[in-house]
């Protein structure tokens, strides 16, 4: 495996899928992320078993591709530190289980873990599918966020409700979320496909991470 990347876009990448990975983990996989060159693309994947994030990005990519994995919070640190503009080579020898990493004078190597170890959140099919604005789902999320219980013991409260309600004339798409003191409602106008969406609670943890994106 060998990919060139530029600098600011794998620094960005990673910068939003390496939140999902607790700095503290029994399964040492979990503190990875997963790297995959191909077709001229680097994907970068990383799950705490209940959220999973993957980030595609254009890069150089060797002949044939590759895939490893290599602790996140590291890798994340020592990109941040590489300076403006530089050009990243990542280099995978399956054999000794490292990944070197290059720029200008600057040389890392980490341990990998294989591919074969990473779980795979498999998302199943998905029976509906539709498109909501940036600014449509921030309102969502920011007139709802705060009344998401925080305790744990009632773990279907730790989110936000979403379903199809309203009437046949008028159907909307609802956000709502409790903690059992206060409630926090929003509606939107239906968007095209979510009519007949099966009602999806949409955990804490998911919810600020979307936030930060948009």
């Amino acid at each position: 495996m060998k990919v060139t990347v530029e600098r600011a876009q794998l620094l960005k990448s990673l910068g939003h899928v390496h939140r999902v990975v607790e700095r503290r983990n029994t399964i040492p996989i979990l503190g990875n992320v997963l790297l995959r060159a191909e077709n001229a693309q680097l994907s970068l994947k990383a799950t705490d078993l209940d959220l999973e994030v993957t980030e595609t990005l254009a890069a150089e990519t060797g002949a044939g591709g590759g895939s490893t994995t290599v602790p996140a919070h590291m890798f994340y640190d020592i990109v941040r530190k590489l300076p403006d503009g530089a050009q990243i080579v990542l280099e995978g020898d399956g054999d000794r289980s490292v990944l070197a990493i290059r720029a200008g004078r600057s040389r890392f190597t980490l341990q990998t873990l294989p591919e074969s170890d990473f779980p795979d959140l498999a998302a199943g099919d998905m029976t509906h599918s539709f498109t909501l604005t940036a600014a449509d789902l921030k309102r969502l999320i920011d007139r709802t966020q705060f009344a998401i219980s925080t305790e744990e013991t009632r773990y279907y409260l730790n989110g936000i409700y979403l379903h199809a309600a309203g009437t046949a004339k008028a159907p909307t798409l609802r956000a709502v979320a409790t903690d059992g003191h206060r409630l926090a409602q929003v509606d939107l106008p239906l968007p095209q496909g979510a009519t007949g969406m099966p009602g999806v609670i949409v955990p804490r943890k998911t919810v600020g991470e979307v936030l930060r994106l948009i």
